[in-house]
């Protein structure tokens, strides 16, 4: 067993309720709904008219022209979160063995909008050799870690995790792992997605997505909403954070990761991946149920999810525990974000903990009788957070589960 302890000490957002800490807490707390009839493109032809567009982003406030010229939406993203993350943490860079720093990045499309800008002018010119030079070395996932390291100098081991909607979990995951086996001493980590037509046209052919508001463990849910944006967060071996004299929003205290391989859109109706995940979250942490103060659920507002969900936090709290726990999906007020829903899901478990307020569920006006839990409806709860833990689930199987803890020294 490893001994190095884990902790939180920086966070940046950019979400559909809000870019920075302040501006994305105020929003949360108030249960703002940042889904809205869309305006990056015309949806008059699909059902769904709606999506999480993040809306008060301005790149020039955080990177050069010429980083913005070469760069992706989602590195776009990605970058400006990880500047404003190394900030909050005071982490100085100047200072630090870049070798012993990491990235680990999650995502659902990686930079879907470089390739359909390429598509774009294909179509429209007929010639290929129209695309831009620069174009395509834009597209790879990978590009998004790459580029943080180029524009921060960070020399560690970088990799992206593309497990689509639990991809940021499991990017904190790993991360987690090389910090407790000392191979670094501090990482960048997260998720980033930009609004992709690729996925908003396919997950409106699935009839997935919500014709205009999401609805998470209401009886009346109609799907979920396609949206966009990057949480990122600094991780830090305890010891060298202490050091430092570093804010500590919380510790990370284990994770646990699971596959139900049952099919590659919908979850297991028995919640099989979903429970092999939280419960090896829990033992991995050294906790119990009965530690569990509040969960961050997956909480998509699809038909299935929320009934798996629902069932996989009875089967593994058992039917007492889990009605005395309260439940809330954030994705009611940004939407799907993709890869990046869970890593600024973890941010926000931070923020609960370190504020002792629990977010809201909202657009929740009729119970459903198969998701009968406490599921903080409309307005955020003040209470006591030592111990909390957030689900990712995702298309063929994925499942996560992390547990973040108080810090008490």
């Amino acid at each position: 067993m490893y001994e190095n302890r884990v902790v939180i000490t920086g966070l940046g957002l950019i979400t559909p309720i809000g870019t920075g800490i302040d501006k994305f807490w105020q929003n949360a707390v108030k249960g703002e709904n940042g889904v809205r009839p869309l305006q990056i493109f015309d949806a008059t032809e699909f059902r769904t008219k709606t999506g999480g567009e993040v809306l008060d982003f301005d790149p020039t406030q955080f990177l050069s022209s010429e980083e913005i010229e070469n760069m992706g939406r989602s590195s776009q993203f990605a970058v400006a979160a990880t500047r404003m993350a190394i900030k909050d943490s005071g982490l100085d860079l100047s200072k630090e063995n870049l070798f012993r720093i990491g990235i680990s990045m999650g995502t659902t499309m990686g930079e879907p909008q470089i390739l359909e800008q390429g598509v774009k002018i294909k179509y429209k010119t007929g010639d290929a050799n129209q695309i831009p030079s620069n174009l395509p070395r834009q597209y790879p996932c990978a590009s998004i870690p790459a580029n943080i390291a180029r524009v921060f100098g960070i020399k560690g081991p970088h990799i992206m995790i593309p497990t689509a909607c639990a991809a940021g979990n499991y990017a904190i995951g790993y991360a987690f792992d090389l910090i407790q086996q000392n191979k670094i001493e501090a990482a960048i980590v997260g998720g980033s997605d930009p609004f992709s037509g690729i996925a908003f046209t396919g997950f409106n052919r699935l009839l997935a997505t919500t014709p205009d508001i999401v609805r998470p463990f209401d009886k009346n849910r109609a799907g979920m909403a396609v949206s966009e944006g990057s949480g990122i967060l600094i991780l830090e071996r305890l010891d060298k954070a202490l050091a430092r004299g570093a804010h500590i929003y919380a510790e990370i205290s284990g994770y646990g990761l699971g596959c139900d391989a049952f099919k590659m859109t919908i979850p297991d109706p028995t919640g099989s991946g979903g429970i092999i995940a939280l419960r090896r979250s829990i033992k991995n942490s050294g906790i119990t149920g009965e530690d569990i103060d509040y969960i961050c659920a997956h909480g998509t507002g699809t038909g299935e999810n929320d009934k798996s969900e629902t069932l996989i936090v009875k089967e593994v709290l058992g039917e007492k525990k889990a009605r005395s726990t309260p439940i809330s999906s954030l994705k009611s007020m940004m939407g799907h974000t993709m890869g990046a829903a869970s890593a600024i899901e973890a941010a926000a478990c931070a923020l609960m903990i370190k504020h002792g307020i629990a977010l809201p569920t909202i657009n929740y006006s009729e119970p459903d009788p198969e998701c009968d839990l406490d599921y903080i409806p409309n307005q955020a709860r003040e209470m006591k957070l030592e111990t909390v833990i957030s689900n990712a689930y995702a298309f063929a199987g994925n499942t996560s589960s992390i547990v973040l803890r108080k810090f008490k020294g």
